[in-house]
């Protein structure tokens, strides 16, 4: 977890739950705030079912530590069993997400050994803490997927577009490279985090507009296309300095890249409305693309040497280009409004493959 408005979020909970356990004047309020730090989610969606489940959960474990309380009292290996059997429960509701709190609830519960004031207490300060994270995820700094996608897209990019643009031109050190792929790679799966999070909660939590909808197909092939530009580089790493190249041939793959990242750029500032209208490069990358392949099979049926690892790498950049050409239709579309429903409908539907 990186610093931010969840770290936040889970402080100002966990200092509500403990003034709220005091206010009430409940033992043991340092239960409410372990039970306030469990239940920070990232998203509105997941602390609404994070405390429906917790609110399940929690009542069934309370329940049988009382019970067990009751009659085995608080014998280590009567607390263990009982641990077992609500891991069990949890496991056969789908609520693994619950199980370590409800444990905490279990634990502090039957530490009252049958004494149902001081169990109801402890029950109460888990409902407190639970409550108090569900509470301050709604109203404090709610979470804002969608603008957190949009940033992170253009993050994610002017790192691959730099990397891309050394790696193929050679210009990177070794060791640098290998460290600023991996954080590309960490990046682009917090970014893949975020769009899952935004899907869910557009699909569950409430009925998506038609315009959040269009945003949804367009983050969907926004990270499909840096997907495709992270296995371009994948390629480059694995086959491009491993085959024989002529120095016209670097220069051709060179500014085939160089193009590719600016059209990718050029359709990233077109979803913000930063470019002129009459600026577009969708029909002339499509046909240098189409050129570029046409040259790597050309070179290939003529026999030259190495060129099967460079087929490998050419592929790789000529799909690139497909997907950015497809962004850029369904960013035209988006931009148009609400006038191509059924087109960017039919899209969406086979996006959903």
């Amino acid at each position: 977890m990186s610093f931010g408005a969840r770290v936040l979020k889970t402080g100002i909970a966990v200092t509500l739950s403990l003034y709220i356990s005091v206010w009430l004047q409940l033992s043991l309020p340092v239960i409410a705030a372990v039970a306030a730090i469990f239940a920070m989610q990232p998203s509105i969606y997941r602390s609404w079912r994070y405390f429906l489940d917790q609110i399940q959960t929690n009542t069934v474990g309370a329940a049988l530590a009382m019970l067990a309380g009751t009659f085995l009292s608080k014998e280590p290996i009567a607390i263990g069993i009982v641990c077992i059997l609500v891991i069990m429960i949890c496991l056969k509701l789908k609520m693994e997400e619950t199980i370590g709190l409800t444990l905490v609830t279990v634990i502090a519960v039957m530490e009252a050994s049958g004494q149902w004031d001081f169990a109801l207490n402890r029950f109460i300060l888990s409902l407190i803490g639970i409550g108090s994270a569900f509470l301050i995820n709604i109203l404090f700094f709610p979470p804002n997927p969608k603008e957190q996608i949009v940033k992170q897209i253009h993050t994610v990019f002017a790192k691959m577009s730099l990397l891309l643009r050394t790696a193929i031109s050679d210009e990177i050190k070794e060791k640098v490279f290998r460290d600023e792929k991996q954080a590309l790679d960490d990046s682009f799966n917090s970014l893949s985090q975020k769009y899952n999070l935004f899907e869910e909660e557009l699909k569950k939590l409430r009925r998506a507009k038609y315009s959040t909808s269009q945003h949804l197909v367009v983050y969907k092939q926004m990270l499909f296309t840096l997907q495709k530009g992270l296995e371009t580089l994948g390629s480059i790493e694995q086959h491009y300095f491993q085959s024989e190249r002529s120095a016209d041939l670097n220069l051709y793959f060179d500014e085939h890249m160089e193009k590719l990242i600016k059209y990718h750029e050029h359709v990233l500032l077109k979803f913000e409305n930063m470019l002129k209208p009459e600026i577009s490069e969708a029909t002339r990358m499509e046909e240098d693309n189409d050129r570029f392949m046409e040259k790597m099979i050309g070179s290939y049926t003529q026999g030259q040497y190495g060129v099967l690892r460079l087929s490998i790498v050419a592929a790789s950049m000529y799909d690139y280009c497909i997907q950015i050409a497809r962004l850029d239709k369904l960013i035209e579309q988006f931009n148009r409004g609400s006038d191509e429903k059924e087109p960017l409908g039919a899209l969406f539907f086979w996006m959903k493959r």
